[in-house]
């Protein structure tokens, strides 16, 4: 969040020094969290085969984790708000662990809730972030071609594997 509000305070113009910065983030922060609750998802869209995809997941009997760095109050209001909550056993946020995505402890705590290896665990993610987490927690990782991926081809980073939609899955069973 924080480097979110450094890029915000970048842009308007001014030159702020760091204890500028460092006097501002609270306030910043708290009308960042206001304004984002408020908007959050309304100008979000799934992406073409993701209901067909999980859907497909959840068939299998596979139990699915739903690992994001976004703030987890966000994250579950967002997946609530899309239909997408109850294809999750679980969900955790940027902010359920003492450090995000792309350091491996998100991803190895997931698969201890789990009950399962990393090594037996497939990690579906669409960025770089996610790929270089399941690399060092010893997971599989396959990405979607769409997504966030900072701006990046995504075929360009280290993964098993790359599908243009989670519909796709329905065909590798």
């Amino acid at each position: 969040m924080k480097s979110v509000l450094n890029h915000v305070f970048s842009q308007s113009g001014r030159a702020y020094t760091a204890i500028d910065l460092v006097a501002h983030y609270d306030r910043a922060q708290a009308s960042y969290q206001q304004h984002y609750a408020a908007i959050n998802g309304q100008h979000a869209n799934l992406y073409p085969g993701v209901l067909e995809g999980l859907r497909s997941l959840q068939k299998t009997g596979l139990k699915l984790v739903c690992l994001t760095n976004k703030p987890l109050s966000f994250a579950r209001s967002l997946l609530k708000l899309k239909g997408l909550d109850g294809f999750f056993c679980e969900v955790f946020g940027g902010d359920s662990f003492e450090r995000k995505k792309p350091d491996p402890l998100p991803l190895r705590k997931a698969c201890e809730f789990l009950g399962t290896l990393p090594a037996r665990t497939l990690m579906i993610g669409d960025s770089s972030n996610d790929a270089r987490a399941a690399r060092a927690a010893g997971c599989p990782v396959l990405l979607v071609t769409y997504g966030y991926n900072h701006g990046e081809p995504v075929r360009a980073v280290d993964a098993d594997g790359f599908v243009d939609s989670l519909a796709e899955l329905l065909d590798r069973r």
